[in-house]
């Protein structure tokens, strides 16, 4: 987490796929502010960061046969996701100058379908068939672009606090040589 790159923790087990390309913000971390807007924006108590980088589906008529890119794309809303007191925002970007999506501004602008069929993914996609006890997940709000870039400076804030800035970062990797 400090250099802001992953590695897949969890490849699916199940026959669900993602309906966009699904992924991560780099150098961003959902800790105590993005756990405090979740509590703002919804009025549940003690919300907390999920602890990982800010999740992000990049919508395109792109596709792609691997998942370690990184990819330009302009944010139009999200799903204010939440397990187990946990806020895991989905943010929902296009794909940059993309010839079909490129276009779309704001969380309007994604077919009522597509939003959809991301509820129900994540709403899903940790269920594991014969568990005794399901997760417990909502998603109790699907917000527009001006929210999503408040949910991205938060991750962004979070993870300058947790693992420091740039220069600090630096300073550290120069030291270990």
């Amino acid at each position: 987490k400090p250099t802001g790159h992953l590695k897949v923790d969890r490849p699916q087990k199940y026959s669900n796929c993602c309906p966009t390309l699904y992924g991560f913000l780099p150098q961003t971390y959902c800790g105590v502010k993005v756990g405090r807007l979740c509590t703002e924006r919804v009025g549940v108590p003690d919300i907390i960061g999920d602890g990982d980088p800010l999740d992000v589906c990049v919508i395109t008529e792109k596709h792609f046969s691997h998942g370690d890119i990184l990819v330009p794309a302009v944010p139009v809303g999200g799903l204010r996701m939440i397990e187990a007191k946990q806020a895991d925002d989905k943010i929902i970007c296009v794909l940059k100058d993309d010839a079909s999506y490129g276009s779309w501004r704001e969380i309007s602008d994604v077919a009522q379908g597509l939003l959809d069929r991301l509820r129900h993914y994540f709403l899903t996609y940790k269920q594991i068939p014969g568990a005794a006890e399901p997760r417990r997940v909502e998603i109790p709000q699907v917000y527009g672009r001006e929210e999503a870039l408040e949910v991205i400076a938060r991750s962004r804030e979070d993870y300058r606090d947790t693992f420091g800035t740039v220069e600090e970062r630096l300073a550290k990797l120069r030291g270990l040589l």
